[in-house]
Formats: structure tokens, sequence, C-alpha cells
């Protein structure tokens, strides 16, 4: 068994309080007030393992919102004398001493901290997160596609942790949509800097991006009944309200669905050829069976 991690364990047997769980060679107490359903000897269960302040594991059926070694928006509910208490899904909540906090946070505020356990095997968070990223960015490449978590801004864009390993950074002038803190994002590498930190696009940036652009072009054309008043000479500003996209990225579509002859370029905007409207599903006559 591993303290601060969701595991699958075997009920071994009933005993006073609960259930014995394990995994043939380690057991904790699940604690009925922990139990979801009914439970059987034999059964297999997910659960998380969690030690009490005594330094006892305990079993539980509710599952966090992060493991050990996960980041995570978590909320502040209580102050003590010694840190911070945070709800993470669980009962019980994760304590941050003060000496892990990188900025001064009140009850009701929200951040993102990493979930550890220390040498006693004590579940606690620290939001001081420059600490535990990984600044060896062998085996990443460019346009690799990653998972991000926003966990703050500065002047050039949003701070992301990327992979649940690294950090990096979103640039503001590169983003069409608005982000949040504890936003999970999907992005792609597009710079590996020397300082170990990773420059990420929300958009791809080789000819998928150009072909994800097109779907987008696409979709907005059939919701606005097959024609969108904008063209190459639009305000690029419009076109990133319009479509969440770049207005060079918009160009590159558009061009693309020009040659392929599925749209007719107007004065005043971009309309779907008539064949093209033909081929794409209607809605109602699909859906619409008497």
């Amino acid at each position: 068994m591993v303290i601060g991690m969701i595991q699958t364990l075997t009920v071994e047997e009933v005993v006073n309080g609960g259930f014995r769980v394990g995994d043939g060679e380690d057991s904790a107490l699940l604690p009925t007030r922990n139990v979801k359903g009914d439970l059987n000897v034999g059964d297999s269960i997910k659960v998380f393992i969690y030690n009490d302040k005594e330094g006892v594991p305990l079993a539980t059926m509710s599952m966090p919102f992060a493991e050990r070694g996960q980041f995570a928006l978590l909320e502040v509910i209580d102050i003590s004398r010694h840190g911070l208490h945070l709800d993470w899904g669980l009962e019980r909540d994760l304590f941050v001493p003060f000496d892990l906090q990188h900025e001064r946070l009140a009850v009701g505020d929200r951040a993102v901290f990493r979930v550890d356990v220390d040498l006693q095997g004590r579940l606690f968070a620290s939001n001081r997160l420059v600490e535990f990223f990984d600044i060896n960015l062998d085996g990443l490449e460019n346009d690799q596609e990653v998972s991000l978590l926003v966990f703050g801004f500065n002047n050039f864009g949003a701070l992301v942790v990327v992979d649940n390993r690294y950090t990096g950074i979103v640039y503001s002038n590169e983003t069409y949509q608005q982000i949040r803190l504890g936003d999970e994002l999907t992005g792609y590498i597009k710079c590996l800097r020397h300082d170990g930190k990773i420059d990420v696009t929300l958009q791809r940036t080789r000819r998928e991006g150009t072909e994800d652009a097109v779907d987008v072009l696409l979709d907005a054309l059939n919701a606005k009944g097959g024609f969108l008043p904008l063209t190459d000479k639009s305000d690029p500003d419009r076109i990133r309200f319009e479509l969440q996209m770049s207005k060079k990225v918009f160009k590159k579509a558009l061009g693309s669905l020009y040659r392929q002859r599925r749209v007719l370029l107007e004065p005043d905007g971009v309309r779907m050829t008539s064949s093209e409207a033909d081929s794409e599903p209607d809605s109602e006559s699909t859906n619409d069976h008497g």
C-alpha cells in the first residue's frame, strides 16, 4: 500500500468499526463511515489511503481532488496557529504549514497546491510550486501535446503546470479564449527554453493547426446558416472574438477551404458553397422520424 494514493485493494475481513482492506502484504482499516455501498469479504475495491492523526493508515472510498505528487486547485477552509486547512474532497482536511505558503491566503481563497507526504507519512500540501518543477526537459519535443493546469498569471500570460511535472507559460498575445486560475487545458509545446521552462500554445503549430481551424470555421458557417461576415480584411480582434483564433490562422483555414472549392469569398464575408452545405447532415431530418 502507498500512503496518499488511490489503489485497488481486497476486502480481507469484517472487523469492529469497519473492514480490513489490503494488498496481500499490508492492510488498513476502512471505517464504516468511509464505506460506500455494500461490501463483502473478497471484493476488490478502489480506495484512497491516508494516515490518521496517530499515523495509523486508514482507507476511504471517497476520492480526493489530488493524490500525492499531483497539483490541484484547492480552497482554504480554515486557518490555525500552524497553517492552512484545505478542502480536498475528503472528510479530513489537508494541512499546509505556514512556511510552505508562497503567498498569504485567507479563508475562501483558492490556489494551486501540490500534495505530498512527509517523512512521517503525513499528507500535506504546498503552494511553493517552483520547488517541485523538473527543469530537465530531455524527452520533450516541439509540437508535443501536453496537459496544462493554470496556477497563476504574470505580465506575459498564464503560468501553467505542464504534464504534472514541468512549468511553462501560455502568452496572452497568443491566447484567444478566457483563461482562469485552475483551468485544465490541452496545449502544445512551442519552445523548450534553456532555463528549464516551456513556452506553450493552445493551438497546434503545424499542419494539424490549420486542419483544426478548418473544422472550427466550417462549424461556425453551419451555425450561421452558411455565411460569416468575416474576410481576410476583417479586424483581428473581431476574428478572435468570433472564432477564438488568430487572423493568421483564419486566413490559412479560409485559403484551404477556398482551394478545395468549399467556400465562396464575397466582398462582405465568406459563404459556404451549395455543394458543401448539401453534404452537411440536416439535424432536423436526422432527428425527426415521425
